[in-house]
């Protein structure tokens, strides 16, 4: 029988709607977020959009203020983005580590789709849907490394960075960046898989 897939609610929906406008650049660094817009861009009450927009803050992707409202965080600046490269380094790694003798031919299939779908988002330029497919194959395997637990951490390090995916050159390299990760975890050689990481988190 298959599994069945968990439903989403529609604060998850809207919470990964904005923060895949946020990491792709769609929301611009300080710019304003109002609760009304949202509720008529989803069709919801100003309830759902305050939840998700407390969420959002507590991750390091907006920003409260008295007075000024709910803002989209500005840029790191280069000594705090290098400092939260490394933190996200150090969080991955480890979860390679802990993956030696966990990943299922199953778990083999889900991440090959997802990059598969990470570089038709590239070769289409939609960088929304690339940050989305991107996170989407480091959470997996954090979240199978560690839990909730280690993703709840990695999420707010990684959210917090803004990948800028427009720094690379070709739909392929992006692919292949993964590509190299997933290879070395399938061949069990996590020395291989981390050095492959370290030349995707840049």
């Amino acid at each position: 029988m298959a599994a069945t897939k968990p439903l989403v609610t529609i604060r998850e929906q809207i919470a990964d709607r904005l923060r895949s406008d946020i990491i792709s650049g769609s929301v611009q660094p300080g710019e304003r977020i109002r609760e009304e817009v949202l509720a008529e861009r989803f069709g919801v009450s100003r309830g759902p959009v305050r939840d998700v927009l407390l969420q959002l803050n507590k991750e390091g992707l907006l920003s409260s203020k008295p007075n000024c409202g709910v803002t989209v965080n500005e840029q790191l600046a280069p000594e705090l983005h290098s400092l939260m490269k490394s933190l996200r380094l150090k969080l991955e790694v480890a979860s390679l580590k802990l993956l030696k003798g966990k990943l299922t031919e199953e778990d083999f299939v889900i991440l090959k789709q997802i990059l598969k779908d990470l570089r038709t988002a590239m070769e289409e330029d939609n960088f929304t849907e690339a940050t989305e497919r991107d996170l989407a194959f480091h959470k997996y395997l954090v979240k199978k490394a560690g839990g909730d637990d280690l993703v709840n951490v990695w999420t707010s390090v990684a959210l917090r960075m803004r990948i800028d995916y427009q720094r690379i050159s070709s739909p392929k390299d992006s692919h292949d960046e993964h590509k190299a990760i997933l290879d070395a975890l399938e061949k069990g050689d996590i020395r291989a898989a981390a050095e492959a990481l370290k030349n995707n988190i840049r």
